[in-house]
């Protein structure tokens, strides 16, 4: 009985096979190993993975298609999210830009203007002090005005005779010829001096009678000299103006006429160059008389001179 059970068994099988189609042979399963999240951790803090259990997650291959399947539509949706917000990333970095720009431009702004204002502080500073250094040098020049005397004169000859002026008055002509002598001295110990005058006049009252014109010079500092002058008087109509001279034609001995030296010298002072000067006047006025008896002799002014 149970032989016959097993031979049924048998051929059962063997017609159940023979009916059926031949089923394809079953893929294997695959599974992908992921260390666990202890391990991460563990290699995430640089510990070595010798040594320690390993603990591994097993899914199914089907599993992993899912993941990669959702993985790659969620890059999708990002890298569109991503093309449609960078234009946005893009403007606000150009605004980001321009308000730097505009920052960088108050500065410089800022900064121009800080210098302007240096700039002026010192040009106005250095005015200042150019001010003040020139004031001292001014004041301290007018201490050194130049020493100035008139040392003689000395009458060569003289002469009247009858004549007419221009217009053909006759008159008494009158014809004179001096030298002045001036002494001038500068006394500045760091600058020279230029130096001028204006003619030198012989005055009978209000009738001048003679005149003579000084060279300029230069006077370097602490230095002096002598300087001489012709004053001379040629036909001079005198118009009776002249009462002592009036029978004096054929006697010049016996003439005394009193006569008035002027004149003005003017020194000028270049302390700093053209920038810093100073202006010294001197007025002399010398009470001179004209002896017909002493002519060719020196007639010493030292003490008849009027300096203002």
């Amino acid at each position: 009985m149970a032989v016959t059970m097993h031979a049924k068994s048998d051929s059962e099988v063997t017609s159940l096979d023979a009916s059926s189609p031949p089923r394809s042979p079953r893929r294997p399963l695959y599974y992908v190993q992921s260390p666990s999240q202890h391990d991460v951790e563990k290699m995430s803090y640089g510990s070595s993975p010798i040594g320690s259990p390993h603990h591994y997650h097993c899914s199914p291959i089907h599993h992993s298609r899912e993941s990669s399947t959702s993985r790659f539509s969620a890059s999708l949706k990002n890298a569109h999210h991503h093309k449609h917000s960078a234009p946005w990333k893009k403007m606000h970095r150009v605004v980001d830009v321009d308000d730097d720009d505009e920052e960088d431009g108050d500065g410089d702004g800022g900064g121009s203007a800080h210098k302007v204002r240096l700039y002026l502080c010192f040009v106005v500073g250095f005015v200042a002090l150019f001010t003040v250094f020139s004031l001292i040098l001014w004041g301290a020049s007018k201490t050194y005005r130049p020493k100035i005397f008139v040392k003689n004169i000395v009458f060569r000859n003289f002469n009247i005779q009858a004549g007419m002026d221009s217009t053909g008055v006759p008159t008494d002509m009158l014809s004179l010829n001096s030298t002045v002598r001036i002494s001038y001295r500068n006394p500045a110990t760091f600058f020279g001096v230029h130096v001028s005058s204006t003619p030198l006049e012989l005055y009978y009252y209000q009738l001048k009678v003679a005149s003579g014109h000084m060279k300029e010079f230069y006077q370097s500092r602490k230095s002096n000299r002598n300087v001489v002058t012709m004053v001379l008087g040629y036909q001079v109509p005198l118009y009776g103006g002249v009462s002592v001279l009036g029978g004096a034609r054929n006697h010049y001995e016996n003439v005394a006429v009193p006569l008035n030296l002027t004149f003005v010298m003017r020194s000028r002072a270049y302390i700093l160059g053209k920038l810093v000067k100073s202006k010294f006047y001197k007025r002399i006025r010398c009470s001179v008389t004209l002896r017909g008896n002493q002519l060719g002799k020196l007639q010493n002014l030292t003490d008849s001179c009027i300096y203002q």
